[in-house]
């Protein structure tokens, strides 16, 4: 399948999921009908993963990072919803840090609010979010080179470039299939974070943002300064967003670091020696 924007793939990470993108989440109330506005009122709740659109959430993200006091491993700021007797849903006036597990309701003519206890769904942190982003089903770039026929010269300048299979595996510009982790549905947006070619004479580029290119414009070369046989490969960075029930997409903050990309073998001749297939 070919990678474009959008394009679902990562059919080892996703599931069937029992939950609708944009549909809420509901707890369970422990005492089914509590003490109202009448005998035995019918009350019911739900939670909203926090997305931009809601005033409630403006922050509310950082503050659950310092609450944990660990920003890979907190609990996602979430909107409650009440419903009382069928009737309509009302948002709780500040987000919480993960579900709450007690929900305020009107009390009866004359009296207070009261509080109702709530068993909350499991929900994942942001570290059960990050570890499937990693997780996924990645492709694995290889690097094309240039002189064409993986042949060049010693102190010919060299051009690199990462390329991209076309299979099954997720790759930068992709979407997941959706993940289903606890009772959240998550789907992820995949993206390049930078890319390192190792030359195969112990130097590599470094981290860089490039893919690199042809003559005469890509900006990753190389010059060898011997000759023989250099196992030449390109190491690649993904990040990129998640979303959580259809919501907004919000930054993963974190890096899946791929391993064991294709190896290619460079042939570096003496200058003596005539390239018949030289070609840029």
């Amino acid at each position: 399948m070919t990678g474009a924007a959008g394009t679902l793939k990562g059919a080892e990470a996703g599931a069937n999921p029992t939950q609708q993108p944009g549909k809420a989440i509901s707890a369970t109330i422990a005492k089914t009908h509590v003490q109202g506005p009448a005998n035995k009122d019918k009350v019911e709740v739900k939670y909203v993963p926090c997305d931009n659109s809601m005033p409630q959430c403006v922050g509310t993200r950082a503050g659950c990072i310092t609450e944990s006091g660990n920003p890979n491993n907190f609990d996602l700021p979430v909107v409650t919803q009440v419903s009382v007797n069928d009737g309509p849903w009302q948002s709780s006036a500040r987000a919480s840090c993960g579900p709450p597990r007690a929900v305020t309701v009107p009390g009866a003519p004359g009296e207070p609010p009261r509080t109702v206890p709530v068993q909350p769904p499991p929900v994942p942190t942001m570290a059960q979010i990050q570890t499937a982003f990693r997780e996924l089903p990645f492709s694995k770039p290889s690097v094309s080179i240039q002189p064409k026929g993986n042949k060049t010269l010693k102190g010919l300048e060299t051009f690199y470039a990462a390329t991209w299979p076309d299979d099954s595996g997720l790759q930068p510009g992709e979407t997941s299939k959706p993940v289903k982790l606890l009772s959240w549905t998550i789907d992820f947006r995949v993206a390049a974070q930078d890319y390192r070619y190792d030359f195969g004479d112990g130097t590599t580029s470094g981290w860089t943002t490039s893919t690199g290119g042809t003559y005469p414009d890509g900006d990753v070369t190389h010059t060898y300064k011997n000759t023989g046989n250099m196992d030449v490969k390109v190491d690649a960075r993904l990040t990129g967003q998640y979303r959580v029930n259809g919501g907004d997409w919000q930054d993963i903050a974190t890096v899946a670091d791929l391993q064991d990309e294709p190896v290619d073998t460079l042939e570096v001749l003496g200058t003596r020696t005539r390239l018949t297939s030289y070609t840029y």
